[in-house]
């Protein structure tokens, strides 16, 4: 039933599946959320432990490996199966056939021989029972009640006890391994139906989640198609944005840099202003310190050609003087500066046209970007919503074909009907099992009344053994233990048979299923002998293959390397029922034809043709401005002009030494009008420098307007240098950006299309991927086929072979051991039964001491009341082989 059960999950699964279809593009977008797909809830757990009784399993395990050496007849099977059965049957004697038959026996050589021994003993026991008793009855083996005297008779009867004691105790292990080997056989039978139903349940739970699964699947279209959607509504954004992020690597530089250079212009306008004034302040700031320099460097001059120079001693000093006038004087001249008032004007005139705003209107004009492509595409992207619409109406027709649900009907109502013949029929396996292990307690109870004998038979003869009583007179409770152990002999004889019997049948029946079956499915010779190449069915190469997909457009020749063993493993290792029984060749997902979709998109996508002719990235104005602000002549100024007066010091001279020193050449002067008149001038230019020169050099307004002109003439220098250069680089930028524009916009937004669907597509390929991967790994998870295997070799191996190993193992251990147990108690029986008769002495001391020995103890032969003992009439030695010609006793007079 479970492989029938199998073989209709096998159906339901050829109907699922999908194939694979390779994209040519990958998505670049965030990775798609499917969420998980809704997982199965299993409850077989496909687990085995015997116990101890693992190690009595493994004993019988170990034996069939010696008996049965070889390994699994692959070939030989491969060979019976083609062979026709009947045709075998007619045609035996044929050479083929004799050689088959010859190949099979030396495979089963090991279990021949070993039941051909146990049908030598079942034969050999009853008749060589029936011998012992008549010979017994014949007073021979030990069936006359003699015990010849001996002087090892101690050490014999210590040694077989202890032997049979052995013996005894061996069988009784055996026996306690039959009845738990018995008990687990029932034990692991009771477990049964809950395993069997939870494998039911499971392959419920697999037929009934399936479709949910599957339907999940389809659902996540939407998914894909929502990501879609989104591009596509926001194509402005997602499509325009690359276009304009293209454009801006040109275009955004360009305007830029016309922007800087708009400005540059009014920092210009501001430098220029600013040099005017500055140049003004400096101008009448030294002016006035020009006019009194200029008055004192005459009045000292005049005074310095008066006749008293002229006089000797004096005339050094005064063309000393004389030639030091000329630098009491201001060592700065800021008119002589080149005026900028031009330079304004035409800077003036350039800023009339507003750069700022004609370049925020290329800025804008340059954003309407992602809105032209809008506007252009958006037909295209209502014709491929309207395809992805039709894709998702496909998809979901494509859940709802007839055939899932029929296949899931039929393959539930007979997992129904095999779960109620199972229900119906358990009760009489339970019942059968009963009987059976009605026969095993009996079997274990004839052999436990053999050792209660023994047992018995070994306790009451060694508690009642008085060494000291002669084998006439011993006690009644050794007496019965002779008994006991004679009687556990000819139960052993009675059940010795029919327990070997059992064996037999057993071991050829157990044995063989471990070895070609349990063991081959362990090693995995079973699916390898399954999976021979057309041996199940001639036209099909691998049987599976062939059972699924016969019905199917599917070339069966084709390796699809779908074997038993590949389903079991990957069932095994969680794999879907998708990837176990490559369902792509029968149920193939591409049956939506995707390509063709996607080839639809790219078609509309491809015609698009987007106009940029509406983007003006700068205005003919602007571009006159800045070529106007190259001719304004800012970069003709003498800027070295400037910096070199702004560097020097107000006077050429500190005037404050100067004066000192005309103090000290004064002083060297003879005194008179010459001397006074100069020092008179030495205190004007003192004066004029500390109270002119120093707040000059010192005063705010100075330093600052200095400070100003030295910073705005630097400014327009930065901005003079390679002014015509720079304008025309910012005018070919622009001029570049708006050709790459109106010229190779076309091809960039080709470029930005070919990656927008190729976007769209990759949610295609990640949906189809997706699939794939939980169609392989996720939907219906095909632990359930793979556990009812399990299920099968665990009932078969492990429940019901492994147990009915165990029992005939240990009960041919003790059938075996009943042989010694046989030959041992009967040698031992006549150490404890009481004999009639027993041996005489011819020795005279012996005889004194016996007798000695016996009126001591009060020991008396049975017959001493009636007559003399014969050991007493004659002290004189006689031959016993003349008067006794048996050894066994001697010869029975009449009085005695």
């Amino acid at each position: 039933m479970l492989i029938m059960v199998t073989i209709l999950l096998l159906m339901l699964c050829s109907s699922t599946g999908s194939d694979d279809q390779p994209w040519g593009y990958t998505a670049e977008n965030k990775a798609l959320e499917f969420g998980a797909v809704p997982a199965s809830n299993y409850v077989t757990q496909v687990y085995y432990d015997p116990g101890l009784e693992g190690i009595l399993f493994q004993l019988a395990r170990t034996f069939l490996h010696v008996v049965q050496p070889n390994p699994f007849p692959q070939e030989l099977i491969i060979e019976v199966i083609k062979q026709n059965y009947q045709h075998v049957l007619q045609q035996y004697q044929e050479s083929e056939n004799v050689v088959l038959m010859l190949q099979i026996i030396y495979y089963e050589i090991g279990f021949i021989i070993c039941a051909a021994l146990g049908i030598v003993f079942i034969l050999l026991m009853p008749i060589l029972g029936l011998c012992f008793c008549m010979c017994r009855c014949c007073d021979n083996c030990g069936g006359e009640l003699h015990q010849r005297q001996k002087k090892n008779t101690d050490c014999r009867r210590s040694c077989f006890a202890t032997s049979l004691l052995l013996v005894t105790v061996l069988i009784t292990a055996g026996t306690l391994c039959m009845f738990a080997a018995n008990q687990n056989f029932t034990n692991q039978i009771k477990g049964v139906k809950k395993l069997v139903n939870n494998n039911f349940q499971d392959l419920h739970t697999l037929l009934d989640q399936a479709p949910t699964q599957i339907k999940y699947i389809i659902h996540q279209y939407d998914t894909t198609k929502n990501r879609a959607f989104s591009d596509l509504n926001n194509i402005d954004r997602v499509l325009g944005g690359k276009v304009k992020v293209r454009f801006a690597k040109d275009v955004i530089p360009a305007l830029d840099a016309c922007f800087h250079m708009a400005k540059a212009i009014r920092v210009s306008k501001e430098a220029l202003e600013k040099v005017i004034v500055s140049k003004r302040t400096l101008e009448e700031a030294t002016s006035n310190l020009q006019g009194n320099l200029s008055a004192v460097r005459t009045d000292l001059g005049n005074t310095l050609n008066d006749a008293a120079c002229k006089a000797p001693g004096t005339v050094d000093q005064c063309d000393d003087i004389r030639a030091s006038l000329d630098t009491i004087s201001i060592n700065v001249n800021f008119s002589q500066l080149d005026n900028v008032d031009s330079e304004l004007a035409k800077v003036n005139d350039v800023l009339k046209t507003d750069f700022e705003d004609l370049i925020q209107k290329g800025h804008a004009s340059f954003n309407k970007t992602p809105e032209i492509i809008e506007n252009e595409t958006k037909a295209v992207s209502a014709d491929v919503k309207k395809v992805l619409n039709d894709v998702g109406n496909m998809v979901s027709d494509f859940s709802k074909k007839p055939a899932i649900d029929d296949v899931i009907n039929t393959s539930t109502a007979y997992l129904n009907q095999g779960q109620r013949y199972f229900l119906e029929y358990l009760p009489y396996l339970e019942k059968y099992d009963f009987y059976r292990w009605l026969g095993g307690i009996a079997l274990c109870c004839s052999v436990v009344l053999i050792l209660t004998f023994n047992y018995l038979g070994l306790l009451c003869g060694s508690c009642g053994f008085d060494k000291h009583a002669s084998p006439t007179t011993r006690g009644c409770v050794s007496n019965t233990g002779g008994t006991l152990l004679l009687a556990g002999v000819g139960v052993s004889f009675i059940f010795s048979w029919l327990l070997m019997l059992v064996v037999v049948v057993t071991f050829l029946a157990g044995g063989n299923v471990e070895r070609l079956s349990c063991q081959s499915f362990k090693d995995k010779s079973l699916f390898k002998l399954l999976d021979t190449p057309y041996l199940l069915n001639s036209q099909w190469k691998n049987f599976l293959s062939g059972y699924l997909f016969s019905d199917y457009n599917v070339n069966l020749t084709f390796d699809l390397n779908l074997t038993f063993q590949s389903v079991y493993s990957k069932c095994r290792r969680n794999e879907g029922v998708y990837s176990a029984f490559q369902l792509q060749h029968v149920f193939n997902i591409n049956d939506v034809n995707f390509n063709a979709y996607t080839a639809n998109v790219t078609d509309k996508f491809s015609n698009v043709e987007v106009n940029f002719s509406s983007i003006i990235i700068l205005e003919e104005e602007a571009k006159i401005g800045l070529r106007d602000f190259t001719d304004t002549g800012i970069d003709k100024i003498n800027f070295a002009a400037y910096f070199n007066e702004i560097k020097k010091n107000v006077t050429k001279v500190d005037l404050g030494v100067f004066a000192n020193d005309l103090v000290a050449k004064v002083n060297s002067l003879p005194a008179g009008a010459l001397a006074n008149a100069l020092r008179r001038y030495a205190n004007n230019i003192r004066e004029i420098y500390r109270q002119q020169v120093i707040p000059l050099e010192a005063g705010m307004r100075y330093v600052e307007a200095r400070s100003t002109l030295n910073h705005s003439i630097g400014l327009l220098q930065n901005i003079a240098a390679g002014l015509k250069v720079k304008v025309e680089g910012i005018i070919t930028a622009v001029e570049s950006a708006q050709y790459l524009i109106h010229h190779n916009g076309t091809e960039i937004v080709k470029q930005e299309i070919y990656h927008f669907m190729k976007n769209l597509i990759g949610y295609f390929t990640e949906y189809l991927e997706w699939t794939e991967d939980v169609m392989n790994n996720e939907v219906a998870i095909c632990k359930p086929v793979a556990n009812v295997v399990d299920t099968v070799d665990m009932i078969l191996c492990g429940f019901i072979v492994d147990s009915l190993n165990g029992f005939w193992f240990s009960l041919g251990c003790c059938t075996i051991f009943l042989i010694p147990s046989i030959i041992i108690a009967v040698k031992l029986a006549k150490f404890y039964r009481r004999m009639d008769t027993e041996d005489v002495y011819d020795d005279i001391e012996i005889i004194r001491m016996k007798i000695l020995e016996n009126g001591s103890n009060g020991y008396q032969n049975e017959h001493s009341h009636d007559n003399q003992s014969p050991v007493l009439i004659s002290a004189l030695p006689y031959d016993t082989l003349t008067r006794f010609p048996r050894a066994s006793a001697p010869p029975k007079h009449s009085g005695w």
